[in-house]
């Protein structure tokens, strides 16, 4: 045989050995890098498992035809018409992320803002948080951009006050957690391992209906706690962070980065619930538990990040909140942890914390206060008022009634300035605050709840220099704490 002809063959034959031995390789690869994209599923619906069986490559193909009319219904604003098409596009390339993506912020943002009522909006955006979670995560579980718009959702459109119905987002989101989180703090370890049989069917609601890791709950709540999960911007955290921890394939994970620390610092503005029952209005405080660990987590990121812009970016963020930290404690009359913050601010960013060298903590708590008497922001205006009406309480508990008086009219200011700046009907539905009277209600009965940490002796005074009964505000058994109470009170 002629040595020319035999050559050639040998090298086809040792390259069909050598691809034999590393297909598996390249098949394992392909797969941890989300490039794999006709693997046949398992447990798909019927018409899911005939269109990526049968009908092959031309899936592809017409999957690309029905995304470029889809697009074009959507820039028409033919929202609805785009979801069907959408729909269609999940069943034939259900490996395509881009569309769960982007289904699920049609439903969520476009079609839900057509319904007037409150309880209609809810069912669309509920939708576009079951499509991501139980759809589009089952048939890709480590996509970065489903777990960025997972948390988007949670952040931005449930936890924000953007939406005229965002209020009935956070009560029904409230009331489910609530059923299997009650208080919002969870027993760690009871959820990580369950007694009763109640306690396991509700740690099977939590992992099979809400795809929620008892494990992974409490590694965030450890690291950038203590949360309340019954609030939205704890899942955003959540989601986020499981998507930086399995996350693979397109999407641009500073994303994901970004849905842990804005709905961290929400969560720190805001992220404590004040109504007495879910059946109420739902309202907010500052959650100052967490400085400690948000702070840390700051620190770490800005330490992780190699783009010196990003890092710059981490800093400020670090920074603003720092200023917030201080603030909000003042304002709560925690004034050895405020003058704690208030030191480390200054000595991590020297002149640029913003702070001018010559002013001292209150100073600048002062100058903080007369910038938010004409702040806008509910939250902040929300923070501000109920530390004011704290302070004030713990002032006439010690005998000073001027700045009883002069704290609880600072906080009346306040309410009644935000009133006036927020007139339009949108922006009140919005952006309630509720009467001042119910705000000091609901700051008089935390402080008299034996659970809130003030000592007896404390509580005793307070309702003895607003002459109340000796039962006012006492927790009936197995209440939660702050349970009604009488009327009246400051």
């Amino acid at each position: 045989m002629n040595p020319r002809k035999v050559l050639p063959l040998l090298v086809a034959v040792a390259a069909l050995v050598a691809g034999h031995f590393f297909q598996a390789r390249l098949n394992r690869d392909r797969d941890e890098l989300g490039l794999t994209r006709s693997a046949v599923l398992s447990n798909a619906p019927p018409v899911l498992a005939f269109t990526t069986v049968a009908l092959g490559g031309f899936r592809g193909l017409i999957a690309n035809a029905l995304w470029i009319r889809s697009t074009e219904l959507q820039d028409d604003g033919k929202h609805f018409e785009a979801v069907q098409l959408a729909d269609w596009i999940t069943k034939l390339q259900p490996h395509f992320s881009a569309v769960w993506v982007h289904l699920a912020w049609n439903l969520s943002y476009n079609i839900s803002v057509k319904f007037p009522d409150p309880e209609d909006r809810w069912l669309w955006v509920q939708r576009g948080v079951e499509l991501l979670r139980d759809e589009g995560l089952r048939y890709n579980p480590r996509a970065i951009d489903i777990h960025a718009e997972l948390a988007r959702h949670f952040h931005h459109k449930m936890g924000a006050n953007l939406d005229d119905a965002h209020l009935a987002y956070k009560a029904h989101w409230a009331e489910e957690m609530q059923a299997l989180l009650p208080g919002g703090r969870p027993d760690y370890g009871v959820l990580l391992k369950p007694v009763t049989g109640e306690d396991t069917k509700r740690v099977q609601t939590l992992v099979e209906r809400y795809k929620l890791d008892p494990a992974l709950m409490k590694e965030v709540d450890d690291t950038y706690g203590p949360l309340e999960w019954r609030l939205p911007e704890t899942h955003a955290i959540y989601w986020a962070t499981r998507g930086l921890k399995l996350g693979r394939g397109a999407g641009d994970v500073r994303m994901l980065r970004r849905n842990i620390f804005q709905p961290m610092m929400m969560a720190f503005q805001r992220g404590r619930l004040v109504t007495n029952s879910l059946a109420q209005r739902i309202q907010f405080a500052p959650n100052l538990d967490m400085i400690d660990n948000a702070s840390r987590a700051y620190l770490g990121q800005i330490d992780a990040e190699e783009e010196e812009g990003m890092k710059d970016s981490f800093q400020r963020a670090h920074r603003n909140f720092l200023k917030d930290a201080v603030y909000f404690l003042y304002a709560y009359n925690r004034q050895r942890e405020a003058r704690k913050w208030f030191e480390y601010c200054r000595t991590t960013y020297g002149t640029n914390s913003a702070i001018p060298l010559e002013w001292n903590l209150e100073d600048y708590a002062l100058s903080r206060i007369t910038e938010d008497v004409g702040e806008t922001s509910r939250d902040r205006s929300m923070a501000i008022i109920e530390g004011l009406i704290e302070a004030s309480y713990v002032h006439l508990v010690e005998g000073d009634a001027d700045q009883f008086q002069g704290l609880m009219l600072m906080a009346e200011r306040v309410h009644s300035n935000f009133g006036a700046r927020t007139t339009h009907k949108s922006a009140v539905q919005r952006l309630p605050l509720g009467p001042f009277d119910e705000l000091k209600r609901n700051s008089l009965l935390r402080l008299l709840d034996p659970q809130s940490g003030t000592s007896q002796e404390f509580r005793d005074r307070l309702r003895t220099e607003l002459k109340l009964p000796a039962t006012f505000g006492v927790p009936a058994t197995n209440a939660p704490p702050g349970a009604a109470a009488p009327k009246g009170g400051g």
